[in-house]
């Protein structure tokens, strides 16, 4: 059946097949030596079988594009049909010769035909769902509410219209078979394109057309991709399964909870004799390691990370999105300089150059230089417009470290550790850093405390519980289970004071032994960190450290447990003091306090009549999956009645105080906390819960300036679940346990009667 016709196509589509395998080849290898340019990363690697199934679960499973149900569906059938039905594009070369054409083997099967239609009509149902919801969340439509805000919108047309016309093309072939008789497929295997055949003629050379526009299609979007190795949305259908294998956690957690040491050349940098030419974070983009450069490559431009960051949905400039993608389009095009196929000039060029577009400018300059050029060799990684910077300061240092970025990508970019290694080099190199967080960090190093108060203040809460608090001298005694780690807020701070007492008191109440460390704790760090201080954070670390082995002397694992009421604390800690030799079995005070109730050593007794909403920290929630011992606490309360935030568990919204946040003046849009505070109101709680200082702080500050402008009810109150736990633990119709529109205006309602434990929040 072949003729004159078929010839022609079939002599195209081998041309363009040959052109278009020579420019992928040379694409892949252009993409994979600019990667190579990273720095070393020798931790990716291993072990090959956990990374190998986290690959298969979160590819073949879709486990995170699930997350946004409808839309992982969609996607999951645009994905299988992509790699699944690429045998009917080798099928296609064989019917554009010959339209009777047949797969060996399996081209007559039932069952694989069965798969094609089934695939195919899901790829094609798929795609038009997704370009629908493209047009619906459009930024034409929602502004910077669009998910889609800052994405290459014609690059996205471009995947989407190739999808559809493949899909369209794999079940028009069928149906151009059956209709000319020249599918022997049973026809139960073809219900759809069985339809379909009905609409067109018995035509053997309509077959041929359909799979040479099918081919045409499929090797021009490789012409294309071959030509943009900065097309994300289409390389990503190959780079996401080596970013998915290569992912910081090989056992398939996110990039989250605590942060990488500082390496240069692939090793921890030793900060008490570093090499002359170690590089300090990221100050270049060829300072970045080289899966940090296939992060850049895979980025699809969906835009999860950014409809769910607390700093772009109030207005400030950071996109975790556009600062990938701003990475990836400088990185490429400074390529020839990295590859050295280019030779910079000796000074960097009038960046006057730089015009970003009206939509641009909102969009923290996003591709402020086009092309390649010296302005791209010369531009500093984080620097103003003025300066020809990659990244502005104010998106740098908005950032507030809340992992929401990361919990929502689908293919595991680690936005937070690209963040914090540029923050190292601003703030280490570069000295550059808000003014405010200085004051911060100098009282670390000298008081050991971000507030900067006498270490003698830490030992104040002690004085006023009615009980004796047991304070380590040396190594621990051998009847005390647990160090009470009280953490800088829960010494310092007034409001923090009172949740420091009242697990203080329930601990107590439960019979369980514990000590503090009293004016021999310091700091553990985390504010240094996550500003971007190593050095400070090593220096506390390791005098943490030195402290906790000496209390816990003697002891093997399992037994140096420390509980803490400071997420921040709780993930240093645990988890980040590993890397400096503490190894310590931390718990946060809700896990141990939802164990004791739950072996009823704790016994709430004392209905609450209060309608609870509780607010997930950050650190406790999504960077340590701490979501049900709060919620476990509050269950046990009788009385109460609990209503969950739209954003909760691992889409919850952050309270601002994050990413050393807490002592940065937040300057531009609308303050995070109030935002969450704002949510949170919307329920008519009469409490606000919590299991977090910084929370406390952050969402007490903004309900008392609703207060203060008459939009919410002066009887609302933020409190920790500890304070809940120790109330519903009090004698009937104490303070704080009775209902009615006046309860909590108070200034002495206290959990207990004669308890030193908490008081409402101010």
């Amino acid at each position: 059946m072949t003729g004159p016709l078929q010839l022609v196509l079939g002599t195209i589509s081998l041309v363009l097949l040959v052109v278009a395998a020579v420019m992928a080849y040379r694409a892949v290898r252009a993409m994979v030596r600019i990667i190579r340019t990273g720095q070393p990363d020798d931790t990716r690697t291993g072990p090959v079988g956990p990374r190998l199934k986290t690959l298969a679960v979160e590819s073949l499973g879709h486990t995170r594009m699930l997350k946004w149900s409808a839309i992982g569906v969609a996607h999951w059938f645009v994905f299988v049909g992509f790699y699944g039905l690429f045998l009917t594009l080798v099928e296609a070369f064989g019917e554009v010769f010959d339209p009777a054409f047949h797969l060996p083997l399996i081209g007559t099967w039932g069952l694989w035909s069965l798969f094609v239609e089934v695939i195919g009509t899901g790829t094609v149902l798929g795609i038009l769902y997704l370009i629908v919801r493209r047009q619906l969340d459009h930024p034409r439509r929602k502004g910077r509410a669009s998910r889609f805000a800052g994405s290459n919108e014609g690059r996205g047309y471009f995947v989407e219209a190739v999808v559809l016309v493949v899909g369209l093309c794999i079940l028009g072939i069928r149906a151009a078979k059956v209709a000319a008789g020249l599918d022997d497929a049973p026809s139960w295997s073809h219900p759809v394109s069985g339809l379909l055949a009905n609409l067109l003629p018995a035509s053997p050379d309509l077959v041929s057309v359909i799979a040479f526009v099918k081919i045409v299609v499929s090797l021009v979007w490789v012409v294309v991709v071959s030509r943009l190795l900065n097309m994300g949305v289409a390389w990503h259908r190959f780079s996401a399964f080596f970013n998915i294998y290569f992912k910081r956690e090989s056992g398939g957690g996110q990039a989250l909870g605590p942060l990488q040491p500082m390496t240069s050349g692939g090793k921890p940098i030793d900060f008490e004799d570093p090499d002359e030419d170690a590089t300090f974070g990221r100050g270049k983009i060829e300072d970045f390691t080289w899966k940090g450069m296939l992060d850049f490559s895979t980025c699809t431009e969906c835009g999860r990370c950014q409809s769910q960051c607390p700093a772009w949905n109030t207005g400030k400039p950071l996109s975790p999105k556009m600062v990938i993608m701003d990475l990836r389009d400088h990185l490429y095009a400074k390529a020839p300089y990295l590859l050295g196929a280019k030779t910079a000039s000796e000074t960097a060029p009038d960046y006057d150059v730089l015009k970003p577009s009206d939509e641009q400018v909102w969009t923290s300059g996003y591709a402020r230089i086009e092309g390649t050029n010296d302005a791209q060799a010369h531009r500093p990684l984080v620097g103003t417009l003025e300066e020809g910077g990659v990244i502005d300061p104010d998106v740098l240092w908005s950032c507030t470290n809340c992992g929401a970025c990361v919990e929502q990508c689908p293919v595991d970019i680690e936005h937070v550790d690209h963040i914090e290694d540029m923050r190292r080099y601003q703030v280490l190199i570069e000295s550059s850093f808000p003014s405010e967080a200085g004051v911060m960090l100098r009282n670390l190093e000298n008081r050991g405390n971000p507030w900067g108060v006498q270490a003698s203040a830490r030992e104040d809460w002690i004085k006023e519980m009615d009980f004796e608090v047991r304070q380590a001298d040396g190594p621990l005694d051998a009847e005390v289970e647990y160090l009470f780690w009280v953490g800088c807020a829960g010494a310092i701070d007034d409001r923090a004071k009172k949740v420091t007492k009242a697990v203080a008191e329930l601990l107590h109440t439960a019979g369980v032994e514990f000590a503090v460390l009293g004016s021999g704790e310091t700091c553990s760090g985390d504010p240094a960190r996550r500003m971007g201080n190593e050095f400070v954070f090593q220096m506390l670390a390791q005098e943490n450290v030195a402290t906790l082995d000496g209390v816990f002397e003697g002891r093997g694992p399992g037994t140096r447990k420390i509980v803490t009421t400071c997420p921040h604390c709780f993930n240093s800690l645990g988890r980040e003091y590993p890397q400096v030799g503490g190894d310590y079995e931390v718990v946060h005070h809700t896990q141990l306090l939802s164990q004791l109730v739950e072996e009823g050593r704790l016994t709430p007794v004392t209905p609450v009549d209060r309608k609870v909403t509780y607010h997930d920290p950050c650190f406790l929630g999504r960077h340590n999956k701490v979501y049900t011992p709060p919620r476990e606490i509050l269950d046990s309360v009788q009385g109460l009645s609990t209503q969950e935030m739209h954003r909760c568990k691992d889409r919850g919204f952050c309270c601002g105080a994050g990413g050393a946040r807490m002592w940065m003046e937040e300057k531009i849009g609308k303050r995070i906390n109030v935002e969450r505070t704002e949510e949170a109101l919307g329920l008519d709680p009469d409490v606000i819960s919590t299991a977090c200082p910084f929370c406390i702080t952050m969402l007490s500050d903004a309900l008392t300036t609703k207060k203060q402008n008459g939009e919410a009810a002066e009887h609302v109150e933020v409190l920790d679940v500890s304070q809940i736990l120790l109330r519903s633990m009090a004698p009937a119709g104490t303070p704080g346990t009775e209902h009615g529109a006046e309860v909590g205006t108070e200034a002495d309602d206290v959990a207990g009667t004669g308890s030193a434990a908490t008081g409402h929040t101010p």
